[in-house]
């Protein structure tokens, strides 16, 4: 177990207040950035990686687009293009890595 860096996993301060708001529980990225079991902290507040696979971005469902904050999936595809200044295009077959996490008390 180490301790991963909120500013490479949470990308902005939005996802950072979702994720002590708990609106926020997972975040699909292109790169692994850190293993289960793995800790941070965000304000003073820890969180530990329970989770971390690789997967394909076509495998996301609702529920996954719930833990990351939005209300379905097809929101959550919209919100990545807006994110990516309109250059961002789904690609089902393209590699993600899941990053589920939860609050430490």
């Amino acid at each position: 177990m180490s301790d991963a860096d909120p500013a490479d996993l949470l990308p902005n301060d939005r996802v950072k207040q979702a994720a002590l708001d708990g609106e926020v529980t997972q975040l699909h990225r292109g790169n692994r950035y850190g293993d289960a079991g793995d800790t941070f902290e965000i304000d003073g507040v820890a969180f530990e990686l329970t989770e971390v696979t690789e997967r394909k971005l076509g495998d996301m469902t609702d529920e996954d687009a719930k833990r990351e904050g939005s209300p379905s999936l097809s929101a959550y595809k919209e919100r990545m293009v807006r994110a990516h200044g309109g250059n961002f295009e789904w690609d089902d077959d393209a590699d993600v890595v899941r990053h589920r996490f939860e609050r430490v008390e």
